[in-house]
């Protein structure tokens, strides 16, 4: 059987993408934090590392970091809701400039 028309890049992509991508909390965090937190946020805030349940928010301000640890408790749980095991319990904000 002989194909009419390549196959969309996209598709392609897609498979290989979810090939690479380490299976572990924070990849799965990452995948979901701009839709969860919105773009505001996700522009100031990026998920860096996690460690038993703690993740670890590198902010590109201070007073982002404060703000977060405020917003922690909805945050958490948003994220929890978005992943399917959940597994974050708390959010570590550290104000460290992003590159």
């Amino acid at each position: 059987m002989r194909r009419l028309a390549p196959r969309p890049l996209g598709l392609a992509l897609e498979q290989v993408r979810s090939e690479w991508e380490p299976d572990t909390l924070l990849a799965a965090v990452q995948r979901v934090w701009r839709t969860t937190v919105g773009e505001t946020i996700a522009e100031a805030a990026q998920p860096t590392s996690e460690r038993g349940g703690v993740l670890t928010v590198a902010c590109a301000a201070a007073v982002w970091a404060q703000e977060l640890d405020l917003m922690a408790p909805e945050i958490v749980e948003r994220l929890n809701e978005a992943l399917p095991s959940g597994g974050v319990q708390r959010l570590r904000c550290v104000a460290i400039p992003l590159s």
